[in-house]
């Protein structure tokens, strides 16, 4: 696929996911909004998702219709014009404005790499662990809720795969979460390594598996992932093969 058609083609594929996890969906112009109660700490779960808001729509007032019981808010804007252009009056509105890159494997097609399917329950000690490094101040129904999050996920997409890599004292060091829908597009996403088991090779070892489980299910189906402009993470997928095919943003307020 050229550029432009990847582009769509992951665009659509979140907008679906979202929307199939979801516990309640609000359209509202220009996209819509996910909510769910069980994971009301999950700013995946709990968002808008725009493409281009009518002229003249306070999305910022959309946000705090929707959001307003919560303690977050977050608007996906998918659409790279709209996202510059409400990006002044948001982050003078109080919220920070994050850039994602979305990012097409173009690369050869690896081997497994060794990583095996897990289920949550395996995975969720570690995980745990991990959300209480990154988030030291978090309660424990924030942190309990970060980790069973995974489970809405399996409703988003008709493949669910939580992938994962052990390391040499057989404990898991690096997982990810691989989403695939019946036209073969499949997104990696939550790709991360425990911070005391990094350099190991073990995200390589996720990621080419997962890379190569979706190419197995659908030979010629898009395979992406969705990173921060501004980390190094970019970089890092770069040199696996992936290839930049657009921009969307994201803007938190707490």
């Amino acid at each position: 696929m050229v550029g432009e058609e990847s582009l769509r083609t992951a665009l659509e594929f979140r907008r679906g996911f979202a929307r199939r996890q979801a516990d309640e969906v609000v359209e509202l112009p220009g996209g819509f909004a996910v909510l769910s109660e069980r994971y009301r700490y999950s700013h995946e779960h709990n968002q808008l998702v725009l493409d281009v808001p009518p002229s003249g729509v306070d999305v910022a007032g959309l946000a705090e219709e929707v959001l307003g019981h919560l303690g977050h808010r977050r608007i996906a804007v998918f659409d790279e014009a709209a996202g510059q252009a409400l990006a002044p009056g948001l982050v003078a509105a109080g919220y920070q404005h994050e850039v994602e890159l979305v990012m097409v494997h173009r690369g050869p097609v690896p081997a497994p790499g060794g990583a095996e399917q897990v289920e949550l329950a395996e995975l969720a000690p570690v995980l745990e662990r991990q959300w209480r490094s990154w988030l030291p101040w978090a309660a424990d129904d924030s942190i309990a809720q970060l980790v069973s999050r995974r489970t809405a996920r399996e409703a988003g997409a008709d493949r669910v795969l939580i992938l994962a890599a052990r390391d040499t004292d057989g404990e898991f060091g690096a997982w990810a979460d691989l989403y695939q829908d019946a036209a073969g597009t499949a997104q990696i996403e939550d790709l991360a390594t425990a911070e005391h088991r990094q350099r190991r090779g073990l995200a390589d070892r996720v990621l080419t598996t997962a890379l190569h489980l979706a190419a197995e299910q659908a030979p010629d189906g898009l395979r992406f992932v969705v990173a921060d402009a501004e980390d190094w993470p970019q970089q890092w997928y770069a040199r696996r093969g992936f290839v930049t095919v657009g921009r969307t943003h994201g803007f938190v307020r707490m």
